[in-house]
């Protein structure tokens, strides 16, 4: 099983945080509320810029659910097409290769899903296999992976395709002055990524899937998540998130890898969540990262902001394209999310 290719699309209208944050300002003027906390949120997350799913000017029209929802399975259905076809192309293969096609997503409904409708409009074969998966945030980038793998260790001779795209731009609640949501305010952008699994029978120059695992951490279902009303997705963001990346993530990667007769030593690259800088800094902490290792999670924090399930698939992305690690030697993915839990990739490059 191999990750023979990742493709991205990222919707066009991009702003420096400086720009969204006077949006912001503007639109929460006649509130009772504090400019200063806003921008010092902002400032904290270390987020330099993101892409909107819809020019900035438009969001003010975005005065229902409903309207919002509707923004969103028009621009999923663009950004998440575009994001296939430049997998599959990156892979060397076309729409009539995919045999499976999971879609994942936490930012948006839609019935037919994103994968239904997008089996018209990239032209995929009638007898795809679709899985649209809802609510695992983001972690499902790392376990969209997972599952894909789980496929085609099944059915070697076949190719699956995970597609993520988050629209978090959409989800913001306007009236909520929590200090959740004016963090999500500054943090969370838009995007899609797709990635090409393809099974033992097959060739592919990426790197191979070793193993996977999932851990569900017991009563933390409070941790992170939405709040679902008629006004939409209200996040749930605990203060809790790093202390359990800190405490949690060491001893369960330890014990995956031990099974496999490794150690963490032994992991040459590390493709992880960019939640951000409070969750990388328990990340490093917890893993004992040796300097630099997660430069890219970084980097892709910096530059686009967190795209939920997307964000992991872009690190990877750009880990595959300029960064690949030397041949033979051991990667791991890992991602975060609602649960709370983690999901892990244990990669052969």
């Amino acid at each position: 099983m191999k990750i023979a290719a990742v493709g991205t699309s990222l919707p066009p209208h991009y702003y420096d945080q400086e720009t969204l944050l006077a949006a912001l300002r503007r639109r929460w003027a006649d509130r009772h509320f504090n400019p200063e906390r806003l921008e010092r949120l902002h400032k904290n997350v270390l987020v330099g810029g993101r892409h909107l799913a819809l020019p900035i000017e438009e969001y003010d029209q975005l005065t229902t659910w409903g309207k919002a929802n509707d923004a969103w399975i028009r621009v999923a259905q663009e950004v998440g097409g575009a994001a296939v076809l430049d997998a599959l192309s990156r892979a060397g293969l076309t729409v009539d290769d995919v045999d499976a096609l999971i879609f994942v997503t936490v930012t948006g409904v839609a019935t037919p899903s994103i994968d239904a409708r997008l089996m018209n409009r990239l032209g995929l074969n009638p007898r795809v296999k679709r899985m649209p998966i809802f609510g695992l945030g983001c972690v499902a980038g790392a376990a969209g992976i997972a599952r894909a793998a789980d496929y085609v260790r099944a059915y070697p001779d076949e190719v699956a395709v995970l597609l993520s795209v988050e629209l978090c731009s959409l989800t913001l609640q306007p009236e909520d002055l929590s200090i959740p949501n004016l963090i999500a305010s500054g943090l969370f952008g838009d995007g899609a990524a797709a990635v090409v699994v393809t099974g033992a029978n097959l060739p592919a120059s990426g790197p191979q899937i070793v193993a996977t695992r999932s851990v569900f951490y017991p009563n933390s279902e409070q941790v992170m998540g939405w709040n679902i009303s008629e006004t939409g997705f209200a996040i749930v963001l605990s203060s809790e998130v790093p202390v359990v990346a800190r405490e949690m993530l060491r001893p369960d990667v330890d014990a995956f890898l031990a099974d496999h007769g490794l150690t963490r030593a032994d992991i040459s690259s590390w493709v992880c969540h960019p939640g951000g800088p409070k969750v990388l800094e328990a990340m490093e902490e917890s893993l004992e990262t040796p300097p630099g290792a997660l430069d890219l999670t970084w980097k892709s924090l910096r530059e686009v902001g967190n795209l939920s399930s997307t964000s992991v698939l872009l690190v990877l992305a750009e880990t595959m394209a300029s960064h690949r690690p030397p041949p033979g030697s051991y990667g791991m993915l890992l991602a975060m999310g609602p649960g709370f839990c983690s999901e892990l990739v244990l990669l052969r490059w």
